[in-house]
């Protein structure tokens, strides 16, 4: 493994072949079941993608191996951005958030149980169809977009939907930026996300806050503890007293990428900032799903978890 000190360092090893390693929560329990073979970039030493930075107009810039935790914790970010920290307080378990990072979380890889059993193969690992589909997807998606049926399970990423969050990222010496929800393909079966192999996520770039914000997280699960979410919700509200202004809400666990709701978005703005509006808002939603027969139940917990994070958004 090799473990460069600099971003330029690391992105060339990159470009070499293999896999970056940052906290190694995902990358390590794949290597475990085969499904990560190497060679790994440790990029533990690379101070130059560590910690949060800000600008002259208050946007923070968060380095891509920047722990959860710290994210969590930090007294500023969650006056800024209250949905990004609520999420990442939420997730897995304090010892994971010590060492997973926003990078990792982004990138980390779908945990359908087909795609790291290597007695399966699918679309994920260079192989045809896909074993879940006709086999045991319980916890697959709802909206199907895609030949691949393991949702996204990245919870960072819905959060960063809200706030309209870029990526950065370095390739050969040259620094693209792209949003966020550019960073995944929801018809793409083969893929967890669209970087190419070498290429180096830096850094995430978030707009400058808004004055009066609220926000709110939920997850729901099957155990009250460190266990993977049937279907989240965050969403956010920005009120001028008492109307809502601005509203972004966004679901996890439930398609191949976290996706916005801009239906319910739509039926917020403009009215009472007040938690009685949100029944009408989620109404719809399971609609709007297309689930598979063993994630029928996804249609309903989407609707109650989006009207609970929107009534306690806008308590």
């Amino acid at each position: 493994m090799s473990a460069p000190t600099d971003v330029a360092a690391a992105a060339a090893l990159l470009e070499r072949g293999g896999e970056a390693r940052a906290g190694g929560t995902d990358v390590m329990a794949r290597a475990a079941t085969g499904a990560a073979a190497g060679p790994f970039t440790d990029l533990g030493r690379v101070a130059g993608l560590r910690g949060i930075e800000w600008d002259a107009e208050g946007a923070a810039r968060i380095g891509a191996t920047t722990t959860v935790a710290r994210i969590a914790a930090d007294p500023a970010l969650r006056e800024a951005y209250p949905a990004l920290t609520a999420t990442a307080a939420a997730l897995a378990t304090p010892q994971i958030r010590a060492v997973g990072t926003i990078g990792g979380n982004l990138l980390q890889r779908n945990r359908c149980w087909y795609f790291r059993n290597p007695a399966f193969s699918c679309h994920q690992d260079g192989g045809e169809g896909c074993p879940a589909r006709e086999g045991d997807h319980r916890h697959g998606t709802v909206f199907d977009t895609s030949p691949c049926v393991a949702p996204h399970p990245s919870s960072l990423a819905a959060a960063l939907l809200v706030y309209g969050a870029r990526v950065e990222a370095v390739r050969s010496g040259e620094t693209s930026v792209l949003p966020v929800a550019d960073l995944y393909d929801p018809a793409d079966g083969a893929r967890d996300h669209v970087l190419a192999a070498g290429d180096l996520l830096t850094a995430v770039l978030l707009p400058p806050p808004a004055a009066g914000e609220t926000a709110a997280y939920r997850r729901a699960t099957a155990r009250s503890r460190a266990e993977w979410p049937m279907v989240e919700a965050v969403a956010r509200v920005v009120r001028d007293g008492g109307r809502v202004v601005s509203a972004a809400v966004a679901a996890g666990g439930v398609a191949r990428a976290p996706v916005r709701l801009p239906e319910v978005e739509a039926a917020l703005v403009g009215g009472a900032a007040d938690p009685s509006a949100a029944a009408e808002a989620v109404a719809g939603l399971p609609g709007r799903c297309s689930p598979l027969p063993g994630t029928r139940y996804k249609a309903a917990l989407l609707r109650d978890t989006v009207r609970d994070v929107l009534e306690r958004a806008l308590a």
